[in-house]
């Protein structure tokens, strides 16, 4: 049985990407409109590709709006969380694609309310992907573990 994906801030789509070639049905949700066009548009030329690019794209599936207000009516099991966090202070520049995506999205500044209105949703678990260095969002309880990468961490929400 394939798990049940919902990518709350799609982005480019990357995660929900990978997570549907190993055989997840991922619904991204993205509610900035050029981003959705972007992503909306890569994902059509991935099905015109064939093969093995159409056969992922079609577990995928893509909508355009606010997670905080879609999530309750998609009865998720497992939500993925990857806000576009603030600028760092004193650090290495951050990758031009990431620079791009920030100049078309801007920041999160509702994580912390996306991630009480993920918690109160799904029926597995919520995973938030932050960086590796960064303090927990205050208003949220503590994961049940993390995954740990060289820059990233992978906070884990178990739920139900």
């Amino acid at each position: 049985i394939n798990p049940k994906v919902i990518d709350a801030t799609a982005g480019l789509g990357r995660d929900a990407f990978l997570l549907a070639s190993l055989g997840a049905e991922v619904i991204l949700i993205e509610r900035s409109e050029e981003m959705h066009q972007l992503l909306s548009d890569g994902m059509a030329r991935a099905v015109d590709e064939g093969s093995e690019f159409a056969e992922i794209m079609s577990r995928m599936t893509l909508l355009h709006g606010d997670a905080k207000a879609l999530l309750p009516t998609l009865k998720p099991e497992i939500i993925l969380i990857d806000p576009m966090h603030p600028p760092r202070k004193n650090s290495a520049l951050v990758k031009k694609e990431m620079r791009l995506i920030r100049e078309i999205v801007g920041t999160d500044n509702d994580a912390a309310e996306l991630m009480q209105v993920a918690l109160g949703c799904a029926t597995k678990r919520v995973v938030l992907k932050w960086p590796q260095k960064a303090d927990p969002i205050a208003s949220i309880r503590a994961p049940s573990h993390q995954i740990t990468g060289k820059s990233t961490r992978y906070d884990v929400f178990m739920c139900g």
